[in-house]
């Protein structure tokens, strides 16, 4: 795959997630406006990851059948649409319904990430999955920030603003993204059954739920035992973006052409379940850096994982096989905040002990997947 047309799609799925992430400072007051009690604002929020969960394999087996570049110009525009009727809600129950919307379409990713998987060639799958995880972060580092410049003029205009953009992207979409053609993979990769795919998908819910039990409990934390206020926990998250986001601009390829995916997978998962009981463990500054560090063993684990994905199977399967992996994650971004709120009410060290622990069996599974699909040594070699 031509390099340019490769950054197309990277760009691409940038620009959808900073205008979803441009609306976030300014959603909870308005959806508090429209008259949401703290369980509405949990229904509204949950409703994208629910319609996300339910979408993502859907999307996934349609770009099988029918190409992914339909399929992803269709999500590219069910994103403008969500987005314009986010802004011009006047009810709660409009709200959810436009965000349960932009998360039936936000499953598009799966779609990105089968679209590189069929273009780029096997020893170069890493690489394209991790710029891509790249790009994602960039997205909601990028994306509050510019959602709070655009914070004083209201969510409409933030939610409006977000809708053009996501339409600009649609319209260069449709004009630079050519449908990829499948590269021929080698005979190993043919033969993945769904119990192997399915621990790889396993893998992908175990470490994101123990990432976002710390994102969902990270503020309540650092209030009540460090006293900080919204500055620093912004401060904090950011520092933990940019640090997934530099371990996948070039570490994470480096280590799997040295490694292979699924042991690079497992030693992420691996620093996560060190660093997660040492979050609350401490003085604040040693807080900051473990929350660094586990987010990039983050890093490390989502790009591999859809690289094993990718090539644990036929390749007229693979976007099911990845919409199969993006429902998982979608899963955890479910319950994995509800649980961690459930256990900090029991105890401030609780939910983090419990998130060393989901990473700890991700570590199992990944190397379970790695002894039990059969890939090509090169799919297990990716890099860039």
């Amino acid at each position: 795959m031509r390099r340019p047309v490769q950054l197309v799609i990277i760009l691409t799925v940038f620009v959808d997630l900073l205008g979803f992430t441009v609306i976030l400072p300014s959603l909870p007051f308005f959806a508090a406006d429209l008259g949401a009690t703290g369980v509405w604002y949990g229904v509204t929020v949950s409703a994208y990851s629910v319609a996300q969960f339910l979408a993502a394999p859907l999307l996934g087996r349609l770009s099988d059948r029918y190409g992914r570049r339909p399929v992803l110009l269709i999500a590219l525009a069910g994103s403008a649409l969500s987005l314009a009727m986010s802004g011009a809600a006047t009810s709660l129950a409009w709200l959810v319904t436009a965000r349960a919307l932009a998360g039936a379409f936000g499953g598009s990713i799966s779609v990105a990430q089968a679209y590189l998987a069929d273009a780029v060639p096997e020893d170069r799958r890493t690489g394209a999955m991790a710029r891509l995880g790249m790009a994602i972060g960039a997205a909601f580092v990028a994306g509050p920030a510019l959602g709070a410049a655009l914070a004083p003029w209201g969510f409409p205009a933030s939610a409006y603003a977000a809708a053009a953009l996501a339409a600009a992207n649609l319209v260069a979409a449709f004009f630079l993204l050519p449908e990829p053609g499948r590269r021929a993979e080698a005979a190993g990769g043919a033969g993945a059954r769904s119990g192997e795919v399915l621990l790889l998908a396993g893998t992908g819910f175990l470490t994101m739920a123990a990432f976002v039990g710390m994102e969902t409990t990270l503020a309540f934390l650092g209030r009540d035992r460090y006293g900080w206020g919204a500055e620093a926990i912004g401060l904090a998250m950011a520092a933990a973006g940019l640090s997934m986001v530099a371990v996948q601009a070039g570490p994470v390829t480096l280590l799997a052409r040295r490694w292979g995916d699924a042991r690079v997978a497992a030693a992420g998962a691996v620093v996560m379940a060190a660093c997660l009981p040492v979050v609350p463990a401490g003085p604040a500054w040693l807080c900051v850096l473990a929350v660094c560090v586990l987010s990039a063993g983050n890093g490390l684990v989502t790009p591999t994982v859809a690289s094993l994905l990718a090539a644990a199977g036929p390749p007229d399967r693979r976007g099911a096989r990845l919409g199969a992996g993006q429902s998982a994650s979608a899963f955890a971004r479910i319950a994995g905040p509800a649980g961690a709120g459930v256990l900090f009410d029991v105890g401030t060290s609780a939910p983090y002990v419990a998130g060393s622990g989901l990473a700890g069996l991700a570590a199992l599974t990944v190397l379970a997947a790695r002894d039990t699909v059969t890939v090509s040594p090169s799919a297990d070699r990716s890099m860039d």
